[in-house]
């Protein structure tokens, strides 16, 4: 009689605005879960949701683990999962909502990965999840409104197997939680240099910020994101931390590769709290609006929307400002519900620029004879030359072209505003297809005291 089984727990929500991680909560599971022997198949899934639901924490994130184990401990594997998730959840904060979900199978079936990625675009309810969750199985629990539910079995259905990151998170100790973070930041510099470009968003060049060390209250010190879990690894270590570490794990994330973004066409598809691309022509000029935003509107044969490139995003709207009506662009970003004073506008992460319009400079003619600069008489009365007080009727205004100050290509926000699943210009060229199991040695390590 075969005693092995495979299990799935998702986790999301047990944060707060006030403390919590549901990362953290996870590193502890995994270290929990190893006295009854399982056997991860798996990095622990860090699966980031879509960014623009309005009753989101912080970055949208959900936790899968994945691991064989003997039946016989089944029920004790539960319990301790879901004493933890209770023991974690900030469930007695507002907009807390956790949720935990148990699925015993070993493959994934499509239906559960196609629920995953529509979450990770759109939005989906509660009643969507359990059916999916009720039909192959599985067991929910959840608090409050129950919420985390939709993101815990969302998890669950992202396999990863496409492009993929990986990320190490190392925690604070409980005592230095609520306190500004001890890191020596000329080593991050250093740190992302030297693993370049196989690491992304560590720092920001423009001003000079380290970028890997969030500033609320929750448990993490750092987090490394790059292409493969020997990268994050050796990343780490090159990082001087100044204050003790409690413990660290390697996550799989769908981080930097765009997955939140969907193909939209056209324009009058578009739907607010989702994240879109979309080919349309630059119909209205940019212009600068109160906190140095640019607003610049788009169109195609069926709608006009407007864009926006918020001062944070940088050299974003650097480019934003510098186009011209005509111009053809590709637009990425997130939509948010139109308001009485406010239309539906696509916030914008990046803009691809596929063709540029000419500029055309209309001129006087130059005198034949002496040649200054003509001066116009009036429409249609011809030109004199001040110098030589000759008139000529026949000449006419010419046209030179004015050279634009932006180029075709690819444009990203800075790193800095960028959303955690914003795919940046790093990572363009090092995108994977699909992934083989291999777990590195000690991709998780508890600190001693």
């Amino acid at each position: 009689m075969n005693t092995s089984q495979t299990m799935h727990i998702g986790l999301d929500d047990t944060d707060s605005t006030k403390g919590g991680c549901t990362t953290y909560l996870t590193a502890v599971l995994i270290e929990e879960l190893k006295k009854f022997n399982v056997n991860y198949l798996d990095y622990p899934g860090l699966i980031r949701l879509n960014p623009n639901v309005p009753w989101k924490t912080r970055g949208n994130g959900a936790l899968c683990l994945r691991f064989t184990y003997n039946i016989k401990f089944e029920e004790e594997i539960k319990d301790t999962a879901i004493k933890l998730w209770d023991k974690h959840s900030m469930a007695k904060e507002k907009g807390t909502d956790p949720g935990i979900v148990f699925l015993k199978m070993a493959n994934i079936p499509p239906e559960l990965t196609a629920f995953s990625k529509k979450a990770q675009t759109t939005i989906v309810n509660l009643k969507e999840a359990m059916v999916v969750v009720q039909k192959y199985g599985g067991e929910a629990l959840g608090q409050n409104s129950c919420r985390g539910i939709i993101g815990a079995t969302a998890a669950i259905g992202e396999t990863l197997n496409c492009d993929h990151t990986y990320e190490l998170i190392a925690y604070r100790k409980p005592e230095n939680n609520g306190t500004k973070r001890q890191v020596d930041e000329t080593s991050i510099f250093e740190m992302d240099k030297k693993t370049y470009p196989y690491t992304f968003n560590n720092v920001d060049v423009d001003t000079k910020r380290i970028i890997i060390t969030p500033r609320g209250p929750d448990p993490i010190l750092l987090g490394i994101r790059g292409e493969t879990p020997e990268v994050v690894k050796e990343a780490f270590h090159l990082v001087k931390t100044i204050e003790p570490v409690e413990r660290w794990v390697i996550f799989r994330s769908n981080q930097g590769t765009d997955a939140h973004l969907k193909h939209i066409k056209p324009l009058s598809k578009i739907e607010p709290y989702c994240s879109v691309i979309v080919n349309a022509t630059v119909s209205q000029n940019p212009r600068v609006v109160p906190l140095r935003h640019i607003i610049f509107s788009v169109k195609d044969e069926s709608r006009e929307v407007d864009c926006a490139a918020y001062e944070p995003t940088g050299n974003l709207r650097k480019i934003a400002k510098e186009l011209k009506v005509g111009d053809e662009v590709q637009v990425f970003g997130a939509t948010h519900k139109a308001t009485d004073i406010k239309p539906l506008t696509i916030n914008l992460e990046k803009i691809g620029i596929s063709k540029l319009t000419q500029i055309i400079r209309l001129e006087n003619p130059v005198c034949p004879n002496c040649g200054k600069r003509l001066k116009s008489m009036g429409k249609t009365q011809g030109f004199r030359c001040e110098k030589c007080k000759e008139k000529f009727s026949n000449l006419k205004k010419k046209g030179t072209t004015t050279p634009r100050s932006i180029k075709l290509g690819l444009y990203v926000t800075s790193p800095r505003s960028q959303r955690h699943l914003t795919k940046p210009i790093r990572r363009y060229g090092q995108e994977k297809k699909n992934f083989t199991t291999r777990l590195i040695d000690n991709w998780n390590y508890v600190c001693p005291n």
